[in-house]
């Protein structure tokens, strides 16, 4: 039932651990019940989605949900675009050599974009209803119990699953202050290690047509990335005795006054994600294009060097720690590397466009899952600008953080794909 790929994953799961040790503030405190514990919610979360009977249906339900979605999204967006988002309704020209009764290419202002508008406005609501705010305080209980989180990281932490690394914050407003340099170090690198619920489908749309049930698998990522990130954290800045542990009611500072408000508030919020997206995309892009003109006069094994070149031969052995076979880590490596320069969105897009003959059902799985996290550079400055709004008191210490979240924002995402590859290939059947 196991072989050496998941030997290889579980080794790799060593060696992130270790990495974190290396740069710990404090070695001789190292949380050995918080790691066992760790590593054995992931596990359970991911057997709990994967390998209980009848779970293949609420993971076809979750897939139902979201190309339901991406329809109603899609009929908005060309009420506003018209044929630019499907090449069909009153399209002036046809793209060359299309059939007319194809689909448009994907693209990703139309199809993605508007997607996050309409997810950002529905969380909002259903925050306004209780509904997400009750199963995210569920999931704050059972991270304060099982890994011995204060109350209010316990409720920041479970909100990063649902919310965006700067909403989660909101959640937990007139406690920031209280909160100790571990425990916010804590909040930045859970923010980096998971993904909004807005941004979740977008993925799964991008995904679906070359991953089964991609929808289930970005939604499992994102939460079992959360105890990941509490691990890796809790490894580099540990919890002082006598620290810490402060309590979080559920009168949130995250409200809305009607339903109207929440929508309107929560489609205000999405443009502002969504803008944030463009222009992050748009010069982070820029800048790798403009790196590659620079170097691209330098020709190595018959082919110009590129910065995505460079990224991929550096994040083979990355690859190759997280359980992917080594003749498929060059093209892994390079998705890892893209993530990291140009933002998950691009690396998913990439991930999207390889064809299923060419990368290993195996592989395609584990990618989701180490891609699947705003550890980003880009995301550098939003999280910088975000907590400094929020608590301008603390942004000093907040700089002094953010490069070391960023490393355990993105060593939390390959444990959390380390975790998927040691599972025994049956699980995923």
């Amino acid at each position: 039932m196991f072989s050496l790929l998941n030997l290889q994953s579980l080794f790799g799961l060593v060696v992130i651990v270790f990495a974190c040790w290396a740069i710990s503030e404090d070695r001789k405190a190292f949380p050995w019940r918080l790691t066992l514990g760790a590593i054995g919610v992931q596990a359970l979360l991911v057997l709990a989605l994967f390998a209980i009977p009848g779970s293949q249906v609420v993971l076809a339900a979750i897939t139902g949900a979201v190309d339901g979605l991406s329809v109603a999204t899609a009929q908005g967006a060309k009420f506003v675009f018209g044929f630019l988002v499907d090449g069909k309704q009153d399209a002036p020209y046809y793209l060359t050599n299309a059939d007319p009764k194809v689909t448009a290419p994907f693209t990703f202002a139309f199809n993605v974009l508007p997607m996050i508008l309409v997810i950002s406005a529905l969380s909002a609501l259903l925050w306004h209803w209780k509904i997400l705010k009750w199963i995210t305080h569920g999931f704050g209980f059972l991270f304060q119990k099982t890994m011995g989180l204060g109350g209010a990281s316990a409720l920041a932490v479970a909100a990063n699953i649902f919310l965006g690394m700067i909403e989660s914050p909101i959640v937990i407003r007139a406690y920031l202050d209280k909160l100790t340099r571990s425990e916010i170090f804590l909040m930045m690198v859970v923010g980096l290690a998971t993904v909004a619920g807005s941004t979740m489908v977008a993925y799964a749309a991008i995904l679906s047509p070359v991953l089964t049930n991609a929808a289930g698998h970005v939604l499992v990522a994102s939460i079992v990335s959360a105890p990941a990130g509490v691990l890796l954290a809790r490894i580099i800045i540990p919890e002082k005795p006598g620290q810490g542990g402060a309590v979080a009611d559920y009168n949130t500072a995250l409200k809305y006054d009607s339903a109207i408000d929440a929508i309107s508030k929560g489609t205000a919020d999405g443009l502002m994600v969504v803008m944030n997206i463009s222009a992050v995309l748009i010069v982070f892009v820029a800048l790798v294009a403009l790196v590659n003109i620079m170097i691209g006069g330098i020709v190595i094994m018959d082919a110009p060097l590129t910065l995505e070149r460079m990224l991929g031969w550096i994040f083979m052995p990355v690859a190759w720690l997280t359980g992917v076979e080594w003749s498929e880590t060059g093209r892994a490596g390079w998705l890892l590397g893209v993530k990291l320069t140009l933002t998950e969105f691009v690396a998913f897009i990439d991930l999207g466009k390889v064809p299923a003959a060419e990368m290993s059902e195996r592989t395609r799985m584990i990618m989701t899952y180490a891609l699947c996290g705003f550890a980003n550079i880009g995301s550098v400055g939003i999280t910088v600008s975000g907590l400094s709004v929020l608590m301008p008191e603390r942004r000093e210490e907040v700089l002094g953080l953010i490069w070391k979240a960023l490393f355990a924002g993105f060593l939390s995402t390959l444990m959390t794909a380390a975790i998927v590859g040691a599972m025994p290939a049956i699980i995923f059947g």
